[in-house]
């Protein structure tokens, strides 16, 4: 912290767009698919056209319910949208059609963990909303381009209340809502690609003080890392301000990625400058209880419940069970290997070696790895069973495999003649073979070079091409020491 923050404290709250993975958009049939070239997935409805009537998508009502229930809101049963009134060139119908005061969901909270132990974020409330569509500025020097494909496309919108302090705090709890929407199956949580996105409202004042000071509100943030950055350099711009002691205006403001500075957009609106009212075209809907409950038992383990059941049935570590639950697909296929195999340990140990290591080299996700759980289910078998060593399984083996992912480990092992070797008549020659070649470093042994073995193995082991089994060979070069 700079020298100047020290007498000031910071408060954060967050509004996060979520798009909901739906086909379609929250109020006609038209494609919400991502890349499509622009102004091809738009109707009369996306156009707004005179004559033309909306209507609702289920499944996004659902969606969002599943994600309030998640986070523990309250969901409000008796329930409309409303018009958001504000003239944007991306806004087909000069107004958005949102929910205002009766958000589909209520409160709520996301609890993240921080330096100092758990923190509960607090929800204000979740609600649904269509999205604009996108103005494009780089394409001609003279004229702003408009693409309403993104134009009714359903969202979620997450708001917290002002309670976050930090810009960690900040990247954390994005980092826990990523990771739950993906969990839920509610949005991709791709932000590159816009389908979560976020504006930031920061203030500053005094410690101690209990008034919030006047906020600023960066929108549009495009990633976890430039959200932490824009609060860090926003915090300290406001706090020079009071500093100098000219007045902080409430403004809308962007982030420059490139030179890490915010700039101003316009002065906030308030509330009242969007003319909310009911939207008369959509009729008021009713959530049924048994609806609610018919979402709730559908809700996915999470990663908590995972966690626990990773370290009560797989007897895994909390670390172990941390790392393999981040995302929800790779969790997915740790328990696929799980149903193949006893070896839960090193079914772990694989996931987070070869596994995660191909990911990162190769930049994919694990729904891109080109092996079945049931081959890595193999390879444990083989290894664990004394057929191959981790070493030769988890190289040579895996990388051929990846190669010809058609086959299984074992006919490959085959193949290469690399299945290992146990038969005491095929190791007893080599052993004498190095033995005999290293007299000199058998006499050290045998005086007291204990960390020599390690060296006789090493050697056995290289001129069987990786077929010696390393237990059998240590026992035998063991006993010929001995005698």
């Amino acid at each position: 912290m700079k020298q100047d923050q020290k007498g000031y404290e910071t408060v954060i709250g967050l509004e996060v767009h979520a798009q909901l993975l739906t086909n379609s958009k929250l109020f006609c049939g038209d494609s919400i698919a991502f890349g499509m070239e622009p102004n091809t997935a738009v109707s009369p409805i996306t156009l707004a056209h005179p004559g033309t009537l909306p209507r609702m998508n289920r499944k996004a009502i659902e969606l969002a319910i599943r994600m309030g229930l998640a986070c523990h809101c309250e969901i409000v049963k008796e329930n409309y949208f409303v018009r958001k009134n504000y003239f944007y060139p991306d806004l087909p119908k000069g107004y958005q059609v949102s929910q205002h005061s009766t958000p589909i969901c209520k409160g709520g909270l996301i609890k993240i963990k921080t330096e100092s132990g758990i923190k509960t974020v607090l929800l204000n409330r979740i609600h649904l909303e269509e999205d604009a569509g996108k103005s494009i500025h780089d394409i001609d020097p003279y004229n702003t381009c408009i693409d309403y494909n993104r134009a009714g496309t359903p969202l979620i919108e997450i708001v917290t209340e002002p309670c976050i302090s930090s810009s960690e705090e900040a990247f954390l709890f994005l980092t826990e809502l990523r990771k739950l929407v993906r969990y839920l199956d509610v949005c991709d949580g791709n932000m590159e690609e816009g389908s979560l996105r976020c504006d930031a409202n920061i203030s500053v004042r005094k410690k101690g003080e209990t008034k919030l000071g006047t906020k600023v509100e960066v929108k549009n943030l495009n990633s976890i890392r430039n959200v932490k950055r824009a609060i860090e350099f926003e915090e300290q711009r406001l706090i020079d301000c009071i500093v100098k002691g000219e007045t902080v205006l409430q403004q809308t403001r962007s982030f420059d990625a490139d030179k890490g500075v915010t700039f101003s957009i316009r002065d906030k609106e308030e509330a009242d400058d969007y003319r909310y009212f009911p939207e008369p075209d959509l009729t008021p809907f009713h959530l049924s209880d048994t609806f609610i409950d018919t979402i709730r038992k559908k809700i996915p383990a999470l990663q908590r419940e995972r966690i626990e059941k990773y370290k009560s049935q797989f007897q895994l570590s909390e670390y172990d069970a941390e790392v393999l639950t981040e995302e929800k697909p790779f969790a997915d296929y740790f328990e696929a290997i799980a149903e193949h195999t006893v070896y839960f340990k090193p079914a772990a140990n694989w996931m987070l070696g070869p596994v995660k290591s191909w990911l990162n080299e190769n930049k994919g996700e694990i729904n891109a790895f080109p092996l079945q759980p049931k081959q890595i289910a193999d390879l444990i078998e083989l290894t664990e069973s004394g057929k191959l060593s981790f070493s030769v399984a988890s190289t040579r083996i895996f990388s051929l495999l990846i190669k010809e992912p058609g086959k299984n480990p074992l006919q490959i092992a085959e193949e290469q003649n690399l299945l290992q070797q146990s038969d005491t008549a095929f190791l007893h020659p080599i052993v004498d073979e190095v033995l005999n070649k290293f007299a000199d470093k058998v006499t050290e042994y045998k005086k007291g070079k204990k960390g020599l073995l390690a060296l006789f193995v090493g050697e056995v082991m290289k001129r069987s091409k990786g077929q010696a089994d390393p237990t059998i060979t240590n026992q035998l070069i063991l006993e010929k020491l001995k005698s």
